[in-house]
C-alpha cells in the first residue's frame, strides 16, 4: 500500500474532487440509504454522495487517501465514514447495503471475484450496484490504470462474478476522461448497474 499512500500524499488531490462521470450522471438510480463504496481513494466519490443525502462508509487501503477524503467532506460540510482496509480480507457485511459502489476498483482476479460476490450478497434486496473499471482494451491506451490484464476485467468477466443482480446497464464503451493527473484522454471502460434481485 506505500505506492497509494505515496501518491495520495503528493500535493492535491490525484484524481480530482470531482465525482468519476459515470457515477455523476447515474446515482439517481442508487436507492435512498447506506453506501458501502469500495476503493474509495481521496473521497470525491464518497463525498458527493454524502451532498446528495447519502449515509457513506468510504473503505480503501490507503490510510493517507481516507485523510484525504475526511478532509475533503470537511471542506464540502458533510460527514463520511471511513474505514482503512486490506480488501483481500475484507468481509462485507450480507444484506446490509442498499447500494455499492466500485469506481476504478482494480483488484487481483481471485480477490475480485470474492469481493464482487460478497458486494452482491451485501446488497439488501432491491439494492444497487455501480461499477465503473477499465476494460482490458484499456492496454492500448496511456491514459491511466494498470498494466496488467488480470486486474483489468471483462463485460463478461464481472456479470459472471456479479451473478445475482439484474443489470439494468452492461457495456464496454471507450470515453474520454478528464479525472485529475491520472486519469486523463480516451480510455476503454466497462460500465455496470446492477440491482439485485428481490
Amino acid at each position: 500500500m506505500n505506492f497509494w499512500n505515496e501518491r495520495y500524499g503528493n500535493p492535491g488531490q490525484s484524481y480530482g474532487t470531482e465525482p468519476n462521470d459515470f457515477l455523476r450522471l447515474n446515482f439517481a438510480s442508487l436507492p435512498k440509504g447506506r453506501i458501502l463504496s469500495l476503493c474509495e481513494g481521496e473521497g470525491r466519490n464518497a463525498v458527493f454522495l454524502a451532498r446528495n443525502g447519502y449515509e457513506v462508509l468510504a473503505v480503501d487501503g490507503s490510510h493517507v487517501g481516507l485523510q484525504n477524503a475526511e478532509k475533503l467532506a470537511i471542506q464540502q460540510g458533510v460527514t463520511i465514514k471511513t474505514e482503512v482496509a486490506d480488501l483481500a480480507d475484507y468481509k462485507i457485511q450480507p444484506d446490509y447495503w442498499d447500494a455499492v459502489v466500485l469506481i476504478f476498483a482494480h483488484l487481483p482476479g481471485l480477490i475480485r471475484k470474492r469481493i464482487h460476490q460478497q458486494a452482491v450478497l451485501g446488497l439488501r434486496a432491491g439494492g444497487v450496484l455501480l461499477l465503473e473499471s477499465f476494460g482490458p482494451g484499456q492496454l492500448a491506451y496511456n491514459t491511466g490504470g494498470p498494466k496488467q490484464l488480470d486486474l483489468l476485467p471483462s463485460l463478461e468477466q464481472l456479470q459472471s462474478e456479479l451473478q445475482g443482480l439484474e443489470f439494468a446497464v452492461a457495456q464496454e464503451i471507450q470515453r474520454d476522461i478528464h479525472e485529475g493527473i491520472h486519469h486523463t484522454g480516451r480510455a476503454d471502460v466497462v460500465q455496470i448497474i446492477g440491482r439485485r434481485r428481490m
